[in-house]
């Protein structure tokens, strides 16, 4: 299953599941694009846990509920392959391997030149430039197991999963969509959740790596409520000096990897430029405001921008993800 299709159809349902809710939305139109429905489904802890589904049937009683709430039966779908299960790695090839088959190149190379952490991948590549002999790619990877059991659960509950995607490259197409980016931005994305931080770097476009850094939920620590729209607010109730464990976890674990590009794959010649910050969490701002004391480079929280909505409504930041995705159609 590739990891990436363009389809013109305003009639997709742009799903993002992940361990602690399901998320909707839909686009109205493409260009100029304008978002139209969204929902969301609070999931009890347990269902998912770090990507991995451990009960299905639950899950797909829950799913069947969404699919009745939201009236997208039969409706072609698209899905973000959970961060936990990703991994984003450049890989050098034979220059002389034509682009039609670099995928069946690397299929035959697996174990051998080229080592994943799990066997019988999904995959999809990016061609990046020539180096003598040699050409680099970026490998996009996951578990074919693991995706097939969220392409399953859609096809379940009669939805037609026509693509996975997966969330730097959705959140960093919304990114671009909204803002006059440089071609000289090398963007750290951090995508802050309830469950867990994504970290990736962009350089021209393109993902260098990712990070995949898990937060323990403690649901008792938490308040969950439903607001007025059927969106879901969540009121941390636990001690914040374990909250404020966490954000310093988190920003060591950014320290590390904006080193690791500066010193170990620049030699110190080049680094971050720009921090975009996204996510669900409610101490979001607390996080951001803490970004810009400490980091000492330019700190941006996306925001949909210049999409617009039905009815002039606001996207709430917990569907940012979705949107990026939803986008995807109008590339």
């Amino acid at each position: 299953m590739p990891f990436s299709l363009s389809l013109q159809s305003n009639r997709i349902a742009n799903l993002i599941i992940n361990d602690h809710s399901i998320r909707f939305l839909e686009l109205k139109q493409t260009n100029p694009p304008v978002t139209g429905r969204w929902g969301e489904k609070f999931l009890p802890p347990g269902i998912i846990s770090e990507g991995k589904i451990t009960d299905f049937e639950t899950l797909e009683n829950i799913l069947e509920e969404c699919v009745d709430e939201w009236k997208i039966h039969k409706r072609n779908v698209r899905f973000t392959v959970p961060d936990s299960l990703i991994i984003i790695r450049k890989v050098a090839i034979p220059a002389d391997v034509e682009e039609d088959e670099i995928k069946s190149y690397l299929y035959m190379e697996l174990g051998s030149s080229i080592h994943l952490p799990f066997e019988d991948p999904v995959f999809d590549i990016f061609p990046l430039k020539y180096k003598g002999t040699q050409k680099e790619v970026v490998l996009f990877a996951a578990p074919e197991q693991y995706v097939m059991e969220y392409s399953n659960l859609l096809s379940g509950v009669k939805l037609n999963p026509i693509a996975a995607d997966i969330s730097p490259l959705a959140l960093y197409r919304l990114y671009h969509s909204v803002n006059n980016v440089k071609g000289d931005e090398r963007v750290f994305k951090v995508h802050f959740t309830l469950t867990n931080v994504m970290m990736s770097i962009f350089e021209n476009h393109i993902p260098q790596f990712m990070r995949h850094f898990p937060i323990e939920l403690n649901i008792e620590n938490w308040k969950i409520k439903r607001d007025r729209k059927g969106l879901y607010e969540y009121t941390y109730t636990g001690d914040s000096i374990k909250l404020q464990y966490q954000f310093e976890d988190i920003y060591k674990e950014m320290v590390k990897l904006m080193d690791f590009y500066r010193y170990s794959l620049n030699n110190g010649n080049q680094e971050v430029t720009k921090i975009v910050v996204s996510g669900d969490h409610p101490m979001l701002s607390a996080f951001t405001e803490e970004m810009v004391e400490r980091s000492g480079i330019q700190v941006e929280v996306l925001q949909s921008g210049s999409v617009s909505s039905v009815k002039n409504k606001e996207l709430p930041a917990t569907h940012l993800l979705a949107l990026g995705l939803a986008l995807k159609e109008v590339e």
